[in-house]
């Protein structure tokens, strides 16, 4: 029977730019065009086989974006082991947010979480308003970061963002929390464009509003 670890994952960023929807896709293979904000947080697992065929099983907290949600969000990311940032490539405005919420992790949430950078709605490239560019030089000089683009709506890069960070929580040691507990999380490494090295398991982007 294989070995199945569990981590808590939770995703964060400004409202609109498709969390829910990148959630749905990935625990669903679905895409919903007119799903409803999410109110609060909701809660989903799902499980992704390694290379070593053990099972991770992610324990998903998808927050609310709306501002007055915000000051409930420590509650969310709390011993999280993994984070997904979300941005809209159509709003450079949603990009700003997603770089204030990743300076709250890297000082408020376990110093060793893996965190995901994702520039979501790749479906809309006619529309594009962030490139490539811009993020790497965003977040140039920060380490531990992950980029990658999706599409919920075509599934593009979606699979592929959550098997890769469901290897990095598999390989990497247990380390010390903030409290002094053990936690899974891995340390960080140098930022990895996952557009780049994961290409071939496309599942991904989302042109919903949720």
């Amino acid at each position: 029977m294989s070995n199945t670890s569990s981590f808590k994952l939770v995703l964060l960023g400004e409202s609109a730019v498709g969390k829910s929807s990148l959630v749905l896709q990935f625990v669903k293979q679905q895409f919903d065009e007119y799903r409803e904000s999410t109110i609060g947080a909701a809660f989903l697992t799902q499980t992704v086989k390694v290379e070593d065929g053990s099972n991770v099983k992610f324990e998903i907290w998808d927050t609310a974006g709306q501002e007055r949600y915000k000051s409930l969000a420590p509650m969310y990311y709390r011993g999280a082991q993994c984070a997904v940032v979300v941005y809209d490539i159509t709003n450079y405005g949603s990009l700003e947010k997603a770089k204030s919420w990743i300076t709250e992790l890297q000082r408020q949430a376990d110093p060793d979480i893996i965190i995901a950078v994702c520039g979501n709605k790749s479906d809309l490239a006619e529309r594009r308003a962030v490139t490539s560019d811009q993020v790497q030089k965003m977040f140039e000089g920060e380490e531990g970061l992950l980029f990658v683009e999706t599409s919920a709506k075509s599934g593009d890069g979606v699979q592929a963002l959550f098997t890769v960070l469901a290897e990095k929580l598999h390989n990497s040691p247990p380390r010390q929390t903030r409290t002094g507990g053990a936690s899974r999380a891995g340390a960080r490494n140098a930022g990895v464009d996952l557009s780049k090295s994961t290409s071939s398991s496309g599942q991904g982007p989302d042109a919903c509003n949720c």
